[in-house]
């Protein structure tokens, strides 16, 4: 596989785990001109952006610190457009990251 694949591989695993959990997925890789997102869900009237972030080992650091404040700018740029563009009333959200490390699902919520 290339990176990719197992990223959207990855991101499957991600989006049937939220399910699993009674998420309701509204959409994957949003993309825009301020970057991406991997996953847009919701639960209990809660707007949950999600970022998934994957690791063979811990060797390099854990999957999560790779979502550094440059890259949480980017998400939180990206989340504000999808709000301006899909909702015209305020709305509950939160940022959550999702890591995979060496097979094992962590769900970060509230993530920042």
């Amino acid at each position: 596989m290339n990176k990719r694949e197992l990223g959207n591989y990855y991101e499957e695993l991600a989006v049937q785990y939220l399910k699993e959990k009674g998420y309701r997925i509204l959409n994957k890789n949003f993309y825009c001109r301020f970057g991406e997102i991997d996953i847009i869900a919701e639960q209990n009237k809660t707007l949950v952006f999600v970022e998934v972030k994957y690791r063979q080992s811990s060797y390099f650091g854990y999957p999560c610190e790779a979502v550094n404040y440059k890259k949480r700018q980017r998400i939180g740029r990206t989340a504000c457009f999808y709000l301006r563009q899909y909702y015209r009333y305020e709305v509950s959200c939160r940022f959550d990251i999702i890591e995979v490390l060496e097979g094992n699902i962590h769900h970060i919520e509230s993530a920042f």
